[in-house]
């Protein structure tokens, strides 16, 4: 399957980002809001700071696309993706999250460990997304 097609390309980071975007929303605003609010208290801001958050999800699905979706779709196996989306989500959330746990005074340890768990079933139903859309356009 040439992956090289600009249209499937674009089809699979559009999917990649609607699904990552809804299910981080769901995530973060209703499911560990509370969880968020008891470990970090005074840190968390009033409302989220838009641009930085904008251009994660811009760069980080960019991330997926590039290292996950289209290696799944080289070896045309949704597996593929999914895995390596995993993995990237766990390198992503670990980074911040072990960076935090290394630096930061009160950063608890089960949070760090959510996060993780976290960012790799986000990326790889995310990345699963990406191929699944552009492995149908590619027919």
């Amino acid at each position: 399957m040439p992956v090289q097609r600009p249209l499937q390309l674009a089809i699979a980071y559009g999917a990649t980002l609607c699904v990552f975007l809804a299910i981080d929303a769901l995530w973060l605003a209703v499911l560990m809001k509370p969880v968020y609010a008891a470990a970090l208290g005074p840190l968390l801001a009033e409302s989220p700071r838009w641009a930085p958050a904008v251009l994660f999800y811009l760069l980080y699905v960019a991330g997926l696309l590039v290292f996950a979706i289209l290696p799944g779709l080289r070896a045309r196996r949704g597996r593929t993706a999914a895995a390596l989306g995993a993995l990237l989500g766990l390198l992503a959330y670990g980074t911040y999250d072990l960076s935090n746990y290394a630096t930061l005074r009160d950063w608890p340890l089960g949070l760090t460990a959510i996060d993780m768990a976290w960012g790799a079933v986000l990326s790889a139903v995310s990345a699963t997304a990406g191929y699944l859309s552009a492995s149908r356009l590619g027919r």
